[in-house]
């Protein structure tokens, strides 16, 4: 049991913490040292106040631990309760602000940022402690570095969490995960607490956006800009507006936008808003596959990109003449249709769409504008460009701008199926194809995986060798993945499908 010494003292340290790393004025110390106490119950500080280490393991694990063992919060509001904790040692929004402005117009662009960054990072906002038990690695594939992500950082309800979330209250506040309501939002069994959440605002073509981090990090300062109007996605030539404004404003960031359909689009299609970041993304290191001009834009250079999927890339110096461009490219591809591949732009609904990604090169902006078509049929219910149902096994989630951009992010169920599907190699479980057919089995989603390795490698494998083979096998599916999202394949017809629109749909020359 924590005692009542140890609170105190932690609580001493979790307000030095403050000063140290959340900009907490050393004139507002006794207020947020007596909040601490309040939410503690305790009726007095300790006088000590010794070094510590890791905050989260001498500060706040100890802190929230003394919450659950005296009552104050349960072992099923952890989170909420430690984010509550936080909240009260973060700066105010109105201070974030000042000081991200302030930053911006003295020091540049990139210290804002890092500064609102380390700031998300140092308030547990971005948990880096979730975040570190990703399992992570690179594959070479056929068109450049491929990243892959088991996703282990958003943390799973057990059933007990799911049966209270079902009893929870629904008010409609806030309307969703990205609206500004959000900030200093308590949270409950259904909605995160966001109490350390910061933005800072911006202006994109106009209008009032706001900037954030993500807190589940996919990669490196991944960051969200998001309307200050609860709205639909879409994408229009608007969106390319906002999103060049957007890289003059940060041009050591790119910034793009999820395609705005169902199947082809992102998890949250209620508020329009974008993802960018560095730009480490996989897509951006490939070169150019095919280049063309065109008469009406002398100013932009038109090319296809060397990639797994089909992506018009445009580039200028002309910021007005590659936003024109992009929005012809949009209108052109939104009535495309050539049946020979599959792609019909409408039916009784649209289903050709775009995810475009902006960044900048110097003076140059560059836009990568990947073709999309969320179309179904009898043979391909879940999106005739979506993965194929052999590969749900790996991944039968929708496939958004990061993981079409070469940033795979994998269920965290693989850390456990992929290492019992390794046993089946040493022999370790014996292949049973029975068993595997049976469709209450765990493993059965896994059965043509298992099938095809045990073809291939036997069942008497080392345990390392297993391993490695299993991790093939995975980056072989998810380049597959991204070969079934093409709606222009790599193969002769393919490119020749892609090489009409780019001549007759785009009037361009190669």
């Amino acid at each position: 049991m924590i005692t009542t010494d140890t609170v105190r003292i932690k609580i001493n340290q979790l307000v030095r913490y403050a000063e140290d790393n959340l900009s907490l004025d050393p004139q507002d110390r006794i207020y947020v040292t007596n909040a601490l106490l309040d939410l503690f119950g305790q009726t007095a500080p300790s006088a000590e106040c010794p070094p510590y280490s890791d905050f989260q393991s001498d500060i706040a694990d100890v802190l929230v631990q003394y919450a659950v063992e005296s009552g104050i919060t349960d072992e099923n509001s952890r989170i909420l309760f430690e984010t509550r904790m936080f909240g009260l040692v973060s700066p105010l929004p109105s201070f974030v602000i000042k000081k991200f402005e302030g930053l911006k117009a003295e020091k540049g662009a990139k210290a804002a940022t890092d500064w609102l960054f380390a700031l998300s990072k140092a308030n547990d906002y971005v948990r880096e402690v979730d975040i570190a038990k990703n399992i992570k690695w690179e594959h070479s594939g056929r068109f450049g570095k491929i990243g892959i992500t088991i996703n282990l950082s958003k943390p799973e309800k057990d059933p007990k969490q799911i049966a209270l979330a079902k009893l929870q209250p629904k008010s409609g506040y806030p309307a969703c995960m990205l609206c500004e309501t959000n900030v200093g939002f308590a949270g409950n069994l259904n909605h995160p607490a966001r109490q350390t959440l910061r933005t800072v605002p911006l202006v994109l073509n106009g209008e009032p956006w706001w900037l954030q981090f993500s807190p589940y990090q996919y990669y490196e300062e991944h960051a969200i800009a998001f309307s200050d109007e609860h709205r639909p996605m879409s994408v229009t030539p608007d969106s390319f507006a906002r999103l060049l404004d957007f890289v003059d404003l940060f041009p050591h960031y790119f910034m793009g936008s999820n395609a705005a359909l169902p199947i082809v689009g992102g998890s949250i299609l209620t508020h329009d808003h974008y993802q960018g970041g560095l730009k480490v993304l996989p897509m951006m290191n490939v070169g150019n596959r095919r280049e063309y001009s065109s008469a009406d834009f002398p100013d932009v250079a038109f090319a296809v990109a060397d990639w797994y999927n089909s992506v018009v890339r445009l580039s200028s110096r002309n910021k007005k003449a590659v936003h024109a461009a992009a929005s012809f490219v949009l209108g052109a591809w939104n009535g495309w249709t050539d049946e020979s591949v599959g792609v019909i732009c409408k039916t009784t609904e649209q289903h050709n769409a775009i995810t475009p990604i902006v960044r900048k090169e110097g003076d140059e902006y560059v836009v990568d504008m990947i073709l999309r078509n969320n179309r179904t049929d009898e043979s391909h219910p879940y999106g005739i460009f979506h993965p194929e149902e052999r590969l749900h096994n790996i991944k039968k989630e929708g496939i958004g701008i990061i993981e079409v951009m070469g940033l795979f992010i994998l269920p965290g169920r693989l850390k456990k199926e992929l290492a019992e599907v390794e046993k089946y190699l040493t022999g370790t479980v014996a292949y049973d194809e029975n068993a595997l057919r049976d469709e209450a089995s765990p493993m059965h989603k896994h059965a043509g995986m298992i099938r095809t390795l045990i073809g291939k490698y036997g069942n008497a494998l080392p345990a390392d060798k297993a391993h490695d083979a299993v991790t093939a096998y995975v980056n072989d599916a998810c380049e597959q993945i991204l070969e079934c999202t093409a709606v222009f394949k790599n193969t002769p017809q393919g490119q020749a499908a892609f090489d009409r629109f780019m001549s007759e749909g785009l009037k361009l020359k190669a």
